[in-house]
């Protein structure tokens, strides 16, 4: 029998040091990669981050592993600071994981997602997205 979604959610998190929304600022302040893997309708909906990278995340670790042949040019070592961000703050950090896995040891996420942004009254862009195929 399956263990369940919110026990595999725990272990992702488990080790990991989440970022609030201002924390998040801070991170890519200081050099951080923002990735956020929302989809194309809740990036429509809810609007863009600035400054961050939108990569989708069924592509999302051959992006940013920087032993990839399909890396970003970001992508240029394992210690990278790299901070994960979805709707809610769940699927980020499965994400987050998968990149720790990888060897991406300072991957984490940002608690509550993009509804948790908006929440602290931090802004949105009104640049073009950075979106990475």
């Amino acid at each position: 029998m399956s263990p369940g979604v919110e026990a595999l959610l725990e272990q992702a998190r488990a080790g990991m040091t989440r970022l609030t929304p201002q924390e998040t600022v801070q991170a890519a302040t200081r050099g951080a990669l923002v990735i956020d893997t929302r989809t194309d309708a809740q990036r429509r909906e809810q609007g863009d981050l600035p400054g961050v990278i939108v990569i989708d995340r069924t592509v999302l670790e051959w992006r940013l592993d920087p032993a990839s042949d399909w890396r970003i040019p970001e992508a240029t070592g394992y210690d990278l600071e790299i901070v994960v961000v979805c709707r809610q703050g769940y699927s980020s950090s499965l994400a987050a994981a998968s990149l720790r896995a990888l060897g991406l040891h300072r991957a984490t996420d940002m608690i509550g997602g993009v509804e948790a942004w908006r929440s602290a009254g931090l802004p949105f862009s009104d640049q073009t997205a950075d979106v990475r195929p």
